[in-house]
């Protein structure tokens, strides 16, 4: 396929920020180019690609400051307009993308064209256990949680999968924008499992550090 051939998406960069497939990023929007953008989108295919900025874009952050190539792509499944102009988006993640070229300059706004990148399975990859093992692990945090415990349960029996699971958690549990990020980049879904895996095993040591040794 060429390049020209790629399907077409408009793009919203902002800094440290991960759009997971099958998770929902809510976003206010504001800035005057945004805003083209969402009206465009919702008079079109509902689709935006968010993609995480380079540090040091705060130079040219009005420009087109460099992004990182792997960018999350999602639906815009609803829309709150307020008085002002400005207005609430939900996004629900479909696809983790590369970005191969931008497009040159139309719209305020900017445009690239993209292809998906598929999960890979490991050799000898264990479906249901990682399955399993992930709800287990998430069960077992929403124990510690002082509130959120039913809508993390609930969280963890959404996906039937383990690829999609594990986006879904990460968006939920992982808070930092690095982590996240090499997340999103992160096409084998064995590895992906025992990355969130670890990450919910780090949460319940927290959770066991912060209530110090039994009396």
């Amino acid at each position: 396929m060429s390049s020209a051939e790629l399907a077409i998406v408009s793009l919203f960069p902002l800094p440290q920020v991960a759009l997971f497939p099958h998770a929902i990023l809510p976003l206010h929007i504001f800035e005057p180019r945004y805003r083209e953008m969402v009206r465009d989108c919702l008079s079109g295919d509902r689709k935006l690609a968010v993609a995480a900025l380079e540090p040091g874009f705060e130079a040219t952050y009005h420009q087109r400051p460099a992004v990182r190539a792997v960018c999350g792509v999602g639906e815009l499944v609803a829309h709150e307009a307020l008085a002002d102009g400005r207005s609430n988006i939900l996004l629900r993640g479909f696809a983790r993308g590369r970005i191969v070229d931008e497009l040159p300059p139309v719209e305020s706004y900017r445009r690239v064209r993209w292809q998906p990148i598929d999960d890979r399975l490991p050799p000898g990859f264990d479906e249901p256990r990682a399955l399993s093992s992930l709800i287990l692990l998430a069960d077992q945090v929403a124990l510690k949680l002082p509130s959120g415990a039913e809508t993390l349960r609930q969280l963890a029996r959404s996906q039937a999968m383990a690829g999609p699971l594990t986006d879904v958690l990460a968006a939920a549990l992982v808070t930092d924008s690095d982590e996240r990020q090499s997340l999103l980049e992160e096409a084998d879904i064995g590895a992906r499992v025992e990355r969130v895996s670890a990450r919910l095993a780090s949460i319940l040591l927290d959770f066991s550090e912060k209530r110090g040794p039994a009396n």
